[in-house]
């Protein structure tokens, strides 16, 4: 199968068996992006189309293109994602992108699951209480990057140890602990999120040891990496793969 067809069975499956709007001004454009998303990208990798819709939703979250964003939430549905996976990988941005931005995925998502008699809230993920946010976000934490997190809250500024707190306790605690992904899934996302931002590359070689340390292979983050390419570009594709390459060295 060439690339065009695997571009028109890929579109077919995610969006069904309507024609993109863009082809009515734009149709060469059209054929160029279509091609090369659906009918390279998809197609280079070990992830699932699951995986990848979860990508595409935290990606498109961190760019703020909505009407994108909204469009895939549909497809993330007709591959088989359940609303409480497509609510989750968004909540995962909260961290990363502040509250406002997150919020306005969210909506976007919101206007798709009443369109599709989705009812809302979903079911409560949340795994921690006032009492244990902190202290399970920790634990997370340390599962994921290691003894590192003992000696960087060791070493930080007495004026800046608050910054660390809510690291553990909101960004860890809050999220990390929640149910709906799996750890791996959450920290496969996070490192999408943050090369997408663009500027975080301290934290990107951070969440690639992150990943690791958690089950990801190499092979996984250049798939993963991979598939955020037509969304984010190739400058900051490139960064976030010679992060990993850093961290993660090929072999001689």
């Amino acid at each position: 199968m060439n690339r065009i067809e695997k571009s028109e069975e890929t579109y077919k499956r995610l969006f069904g068996d309507g024609v993109p709007a863009a082809y009515a001004t734009d149709p060469a454009f059209q054929d160029i992006l279509g091609r090369f998303i659906f009918g390279e990208v998809f197609d280079q990798g070990n992830l699932d189309d699951k995986q990848r819709e979860l990508i595409t939703l935290a990606v498109l979250a961190a760019n703020q293109t909505l009407p994108q964003l909204r469009a895939h939430a549909d497809a993330a549905l007709n591959v088989g994602l359940t609303p409480v996976e497509i609510k989750e990988a968004v909540y995962q941005c909260a961290p990363y992108l502040g509250f406002p931005k997150t919020l306005n995925a969210v909506n976007e998502i919101n206007e798709v699951f009443k369109a599709r008699n989705i009812a809302l809230p979903l079911e409560n993920q949340t795994r921690v209480t006032e009492e244990t946010r902190f202290n399970k976000g920790l634990a997370v934490q340390t599962e994921i990057f290691g003894d590192v997190i003992a000696k960087m809250r060791e070493s930080v500024p007495a004026n800046q140890k608050h910054i660390q707190d809510f690291l553990s306790a909101f960004c860890f605690g809050d999220f990390y602990t929640r149910g709906g992904l799996h750890l791996q899934t959450r920290e496969l996302l996070t490192l999408c999120i943050i090369s997408a931002i663009g500027g975080a590359e301290g934290q990107v070689k951070a969440h690639v040891q992150g990943n690791k340390n958690v089950g990801n292979d190499k092979e996984t983050l250049i798939a993963a990496i991979t598939h955020c390419l037509p969304y984010i570009g190739f400058p900051r594709t490139l960064n976030a793969l010679a992060c990993i390459n850093e961290v993660i060295p090929e072999q001689a």
